[in-house]
């Protein structure tokens, strides 16, 4: 396509989807959830079609060497496909965000003042290659009574367009606008830019992938964008805590999972305690493959380490790689950890009530842990059924985003004859 038919083509998908919108934004709970329960059902039925899909999409990724991280997002088999549907169906499961009064109280003059949920309208999801964020999207979208146009990255083109067709089917079932979820049915990278400046049509927009993605819609775009950057996660072991809960902990936080924005990439010890836990703990990550690169004092204790930087301690890996120091306290942790952290997601290992409360307190980002593995800041571990994504923004939303933060409110005011003196 050149210029003018995606201009046009842009031009409708934003019209269909600001039309299907206000006729979501009427509908009923009930009507709602009805249309994620055909969904999550036909996901279910349709398993082989979706895995027969993704198949295609899978060739392609090998034989263009992505590598081996992209290809594992973008992978569906049987267990991934009942994720999906089970996801669908905790959404529909949950209450209703839609029209849930925030507040309301009367005034003296007999006004009743209501701020009450409403729909943002129409959201654009831009994301790469995990195809469940088609359907975990939409889901959200459906829930909180957005109309949405979905934008996947090409890797994953062949999935997302037979969930859309899934999606789709099931709308209609539900008697739902067919139009409240799109699926962009092009890989044309032009595109994105003329979406991003349909802001007559489109209220918000949401990238989800890397940087490099992120701060490409950011940049072009003229509509309100939620992000989160990188993921740069930290684990904080205190003094006094037990040598077994870091062990485990961090080696979850690192290794389950290491391409994901919720991993581990940092991991902090506290100077009383780094002797002993930094060749014990260092060492079981050196096991698991795990490239540590530490500073001075990690060195001289684990001699498998390589020198950090700054760089080092910035970075977001998405690989078995971590940076490791030791600090002097927990102030300085806290200050390594908002100097150089993401404001993702950050956690501290201990058994002192007054750190962990100065920790949460103190540490500046959207999802702090006590004792618990940072790869729990996700959506479906929040008991939201699914996430839009992790924001790391102050506005509107911050950390997981579940259906209510697909919400802005509306004041509603209600008198007889009131007129004001």
């Amino acid at each position: 396509m050149n210029e003018q038919p995606l201009e046009k083509y842009a031009n409708s998908l934003g019209s269909e989807a600001r039309q299907a919108g206000r006729k979501l934004a009427v509908t009923s709970g009930a009507q709602r959830n009805q249309a994620l329960r055909a969904i999550a059902t036909a996901l279910r039925a349709q398993a082989d079609t979706l895995m027969s899909a993704n198949a295609k999409d899978l060739a392609d990724a090998k034989k263009n060497k992505l590598t081996s991280a992209i290809i594992d997002r973008l992978g569906i088999d049987p267990d991934r496909v009942e994720k999906m549907a089970r996801a669908v169906d905790e959404v529909a499961n949950q209450p209703d965000p839609v029209n849930e009064l925030i507040a309301g109280w009367v005034r003296p003059n007999g006004l009743r003042i209501e701020k009450r949920r409403v729909p943002i309208g129409v959201v654009a999801i831009i994301y790469e290659a995990r195809p469940n964020v088609t359907s975990d999207a939409a889901a959200l979208c459906i829930k909180s009574a957005n109309a949405c146009i979905l934008r996947g990255g090409k890797e994953s083109f062949h999935s997302n367009m037979a969930i859309g067709k899934v999606i789709a089917d099931a709308l209609v079932e539900a008697d739902l606008p067919e139009k409240a979820v799109q699926i962009v049915d092009t890989t044309e990278r032009a595109l994105v830019p003329i979406l991003l400046r349909q802001e007559g049509n489109i209220d918000l927009v949401i990238p989800r992938g890397g940087e490099s993605l992120i701060r490409t819609v950011v940049e072009q775009s003229s509509i309100p964008v939620i992000k989160h950057y990188t993921g740069n996660c930290h684990v904080y072991v205190d003094a006094g805590c037990p040598l077994e809960l870091a062990e485990s902990v961090i080696l979850n936080a690192k290794t389950q999972r290491p391409g994901v924005c919720n991993a581990a990439e940092s991991i902090l010890f506290h100077r009383d305690i780094a002797r002993q836990y930094i060749p014990a703990v260092g060492r079981k990550l050196v096991d698991a493959g795990v490239e540590i690169r530490g500073c001075k004092q990690t060195q001289e204790l684990l001699p498998d380490a390589k020198p950090a930087t700054d760089k080092d301690y910035a970075a977001e890996y998405l690989d078995l790689i971590v940076s490791v120091k030791v600090v002097d306290s927990l102030a300085e942790a806290i200050e390594h950890i908002n100097k150089y952290g993401s404001h993702h997601t950050d956690a501290i290992l201990t058994h002192d009530i007054r750190a962990a409360e100065a920790f949460t307190a103190g540490v500046d980002s959207g999802n702090v842990m006590v004792n618990c593995s940072t790869r729990f800041s996700d959506g479906c571990e929040y008991g939201l059924g699914a996430e839009i994504g992790i924001s790391t923004d102050k506005l509107h939303a911050r950390g997981p985003m579940g259906a209510a933060d697909l919400t802005t409110y509306k004041w509603i005011v209600a008198g007889y004859g009131h007129l004001r003196q």
